[in-house]
C-alpha cells in the first residue's frame, strides 16, 4: 500500500512539474520571439583560437580581425603571461576547493594583493573571483541605513545590483553631471556619503569628470568610489587608470577593478583602498566569504602582468597611438563616434537592426565586431562598439576602417 501511494505521488508530482515546465516554455518562447522580432537576439560566435588580434571562428574558414575584445594591452595570450600561469598551475595546483578564510589562501594570493596595492599606491587589496562580485560585496558591507550612496545613472549593471543589496539611502545623479551630484549631496544628511562612478563608461567610451567630482566630494566630506574595469593598465601615462589620467591621484578613496580585461583577460576582480575597508570586507563581504578563491594559474599570470606594467609604459602608449589613428580616420570618413580619447570607440548607428546587420556584413569582410542595442544600451542608441588593442598593427586598423567605409556606404550610414 505504501509503495502504491508513493508511486502515485511521484506520477502526480511529475505531471505537475511537466505542466509547470510547459507553461514556462510557452512564456519564454514568447519573450524570445519578441527579442528576435526586434532584431536584438544575441548569437554567440564560437572562437577556435586563443584571444589575439587575428582569431579563428567556426563561421569562417579564414581568420578574422578582432576589434571587440577587452584585451586592451594584448596580454591575454602573451607568452610570458602564459608561462607564468603554467608555472603557477604546476607549483600550486588547479584550485583550492575552498573559500579564502577556510583553506583558500596561498602565498601567491597575498603576493598578487600586494602587487595591486603597490600599483595603485593604496594600503591594501582584497581579491574576488570577478569584479561583479567585488561590486556586489562592497556597498552592503560598508553602508548602513544611516549612510547614502550617490550613483551615476549610467554605472555598470554590477554597481546597480550591488547598491540594490545595500540598505543605504540611494540617490542617482545624471550621467557625469557634477551640478546634479552636488545638489543631491547638499540635500543629504547621511552619516557617510559615498559618490559612486565608473571611471570609464564602457558603452560610450566617456570618462568620468573625476577632478570636479573630487572637488564636490571634498566640499561635502564624501567618499569617492570608482570602478576602473575599462581603465586599469592602459589609461594614464603609466596605466594607473582614470585617477592618473585626470590628475586626481589619492583623492579617489576606493577602487574596484578587474583582472579579466586588460590585465590578462582571464577572470578575477579586486577592491583596493584603506586597510580598514579591506579588513571589514574580509569579515563581511558575502561574495568573498561564499565564493571559491581565484585559481592559482590566473593568480600567477596576473602577477606577471603587473610586473610587465611596472617595467615599461610601452603597451599603454601603443593603445593610445592606435586609438587616435582609428578615431581620426573614422571621423574623417563621416562616422559619428562617441567618446574622445578612450580605446572604446562606439560607432553610433541608432537602429538595432542596422547595428546587427552591419556587424554581420563586416564579419564577411574579416572584421569581428558586435552590434549593441537595448537592453545593453538605451533604445534608439544602438551602435557598434569597436575596441583598440596595443596588439593591433596600423595595417590591421586601416583594414578595419576600410571595411567600415565600404559597409557604411552600402548601408547609407555615410
Amino acid at each position: 500500500h505504501y509503495f502504491i501511494q508513493s508511486n502515485l505521488r511521484m506520477k502526480f508530482t511529475s505531471r505537475v512539474c511537466s505542466q509547470a515546465v510547459a507553461s514556462l516554455r510557452t512564456i519564454l518562447d514568447g519573450e524570445l520571439s519578441s527579442i528576435k522580432a526586434a532584431g536584438t537576439f544575441k548569437l554567440e560566435r564560437v572562437i577556435t583560437t586563443p584571444m589575439a588580434p587575428l582569431i579563428g571562428v567556426t563561421t569562417s574558414s579564414d581568420k578574422v580581425l578582432n576589434f571587440c575584445s577587452n584585451n586592451y594591452l594584448g596580454l591575454s595570450s602573451h607568452p610570458e603571461v602564459i608561462e607564468a600561469g603554467i608555472k603557477a598551475l604546476q607549483d600550486y595546483g588547479n584550485g583550492l576547493s575552498s573559500v579564502r578564510f577556510i583553506c583558500g589562501t596561498q602565498t601567491i594570493h597575498k603576493e598578487l594583493e600586494d602587487a595591486i596595492s603597490r600599483f595603485h599606491g593604496t594600503e591594501d587589496t582584497i581579491l574576488y573571483i570577478s569584479c561583479f562580485d567585488a561590486n556586489a560585496g562592497i556597498f552592503e558591507t560598508l553602508l548602513t541605513p544611516e549612510d547614502a550612496c550617490f550613483s551615476d545613472q549610467l554605472n555598470h549593471a554590477s554597481i546597480i545590483d550591488g547598491i540594490r543589496l545595500s540598505k543605504a539611502q540611494k540617490h542617482r545623479y545624471l550621467n557625469r553631471d557634477v551640478a546634479d551630484l552636488e545638489s543631491q549631496l547638499t540635500a543629504s544628511t547621511a552619516r557617510t556619503k559615498m559618490v559612486v562612478t565608473d571611471g570609464v563608461f564602457s558603452m560610450d567610451g566617456t570618462i568620468a569628470p573625476l577632478p570636479e567630482i573630487c572637488e564636490v566630494a571634498d566640499r561635502h566630506d564624501a567618499l569617492v568610489f570608482i570602478d576602473e574595469c575599462h581603465a586599469t593598465g592602459f589609461l594614464g601615462a603609466t596605466g594607473r587608470g582614470t585617477p592618473e589620467l585626470t590628475g586626481v591621484g589619492d583623492r579617489v578613496h576606493i577602487i574596484n577593478s578587474t583582472l579579466g580585461k586588460a590585465l590578462g583577460g582571464a577572470c578575477g576582480g579586486y577592491t583596493t583602498g584603506p586597510k580598514q575597508v579591506i579588513d571589514i570586507l574580509r569579515q563581511r563581504s558575502r561574495p568573498y566569504l561564499f565564493s571559491n578563491t581565484m585559481p592559482p594559474a590566473v593568480v600567477g599570470a596576473s602577477i606577471k602582468v603587473f610586473q610587465l606594467l611596472s617595467e615599461s609604459s610601452e603597451l599603454p602608449d601603443l593603445v593610445d597611438r592606435n586609438t587616435k589613428h582609428f578615431r581620426t580616420r573614422m571621423t574623417e570618413a563621416g562616422f559619428t563616434l562617441s567618446g574622445t580619447e578612450h580605446p572604446i570607440v562606439p560607432v553610433m548607428l541608432y537602429d538595432a537592426a542596422l547595428a546587427s546587420s552591419m556587424a554581420d556584413e563586416l564579419l564577411k569582410r574579416g572584421i569581428y565586431v558586435i552590434g549593441f542595442s537595448f537592453p545593453v544600451v538605451p533604445k534608439g542608441l544602438a551602435r557598434i562598439r569597436v575596441q583598440m588593442s596595443a596588439a593591433h598593427s596600423m595595417e590591421e586598423i586601416d583594414r578595419c576602417v576600410d571595411a567600415f567605409i565600404e559597409v557604411g556606404k552600402q548601408k547609407g550610414v555615410i
